[in-house]
Formats: structure tokens, C-alpha cells, sequence
């Protein structure tokens, strides 16, 4: 089977992530209106439960509807970035589907992949701090160094550079009679 052009691996993956967007979407709209419901809802705390039990965290009292929306924009920020990688990735795949794989704007697109994996990986780093110091370690949020993590990121800003000099080469020759 080919990798590139119509009817490809490429084409397929293509619609992988297609949908996947769409479905990422759909998560960014569920959050949000989980984060306006959770605020709204700390205004009338005898519609929610009492009480929250997490491990061995209780969160009980006025917290219930700031945490709870604490929770669902943190998801936000997270499907954003997973939005944003792969918003870039579809991008690349057209290229590859349309036949151009150094299209001189997907090591940009690599790039900001990269970025945008370091940004998610760092702020789960903020998040587990934070959960630590506000509840003390009642709840564990994985905060450990992730290599695989930050292999992948290095690995993708490699590519972004292989992209890039394949560009400037595929332009080059263009210009060679």
C-alpha cells in the first residue's frame, strides 16, 4: 500500500483525524459548559451533592463548584492543546495526500506540535504541584519527569528541521534549469 497521495495510508490516517478532531471539539464544548454548570451551580449548593469524596480527599461546603470547575477547565486547556496538535498534524496529512510531504509549512507545523506537547507536558507538571500543595497530598496527580514524553518532543523538533532542509532543497531545485 502507498504512503502518500489519494487512497494512501496517508488519506486514511487523514480521516482518523478528522474525526478525532471533530470528537476533541465536542470535548472542548462539554468542558466549558461543565466549568459555567460547576460556577453556576456554587451559587445554589442544594442541588449538588454535599460532598465529594476523591481518595482520601472530602471536599464538601462552598469549594464543591470551584473545584469542579477548576477540574473542567483544566480538561479545556488540555483538549485545546490536543486541538492544536492535531489541527497542525491534518495539515501535514493533506500535504502528504496531495503529494507535497516537504511543503515548506510543515516544519512549521512540526514545530509548533512540538511546542505545543512541551506546553501540555509542563503544565501537567503545574497541575500535580498545584494539586499537591492545595490538597496536601490527599490526592496523587502523576507529576514525575515523563522521558518518553520529552523524547517524542526532541524527536518531532528533529523531524520539523528534516522537514525544513527538505523544503529548502525541494525549492532549490525547482530553481535549477
Amino acid at each position: 500500500m502507498r504512503a502518500l497521495g489519494r487512497g494512501s495510508v496517508s488519506s486514511f490516517l487523514k480521516v482518523i483525524l478528522d474525526v478525532f478532531h471533530v470528537v476533541l471539539w465536542i470535548g472542548v464544548a462539554v468542558a466549558t459548559v461543565g466549568v459555567v454548570v460547576a460556577l453556576l451551580l456554587s451559587f445554589r449548593p442544594d442541588f449538588i451533592a454535599s460532598h465529594i469524596d476523591i481518595d482520601s480527599l472530602n471536599v464538601e461546603g462552598p469549594w464543591l463548584g470551584p473545584a469542579a470547575a477548576a477540574l473542567f477547565l483544566i480538561g479545556d486547556a488540555y483538549l485545546a492543546g490536543g486541538i492544536i496538535v492535531v489541527g497542525r498534524l491534518r495539515s501535514i496529512f493533506k500535504t502528504l495526500i496531495d503529494g507535497d510531504p516537504f511543503h515548506p509549512e510543515n516544519a512549521r507545523r512540526l514545530r509548533v506540535i512540538g511546542a505545543a506537547l512541551a506546553i501540555l507536558e509542563l503544565g501537567r507538571y503545574a497541575v500535580a504541584s498545584l494539586a499537591h500543595v492545595v490538597f496536601h497530598g490527599a490526592i496523587h496527580v502523576s507529576g514525575g519527569v515523563s522521558l518518553t514524553t520529552w523524547f517524542a518532543v526532541l524527536v518531532i523538533f528533529v523531524l520539523a528541521e528534516v522537514f525544513r532542509e527538505g523544503a529548502r532543497l525541494r525549492g532549490d531545485a525547482e530553481l535549477t534549469i
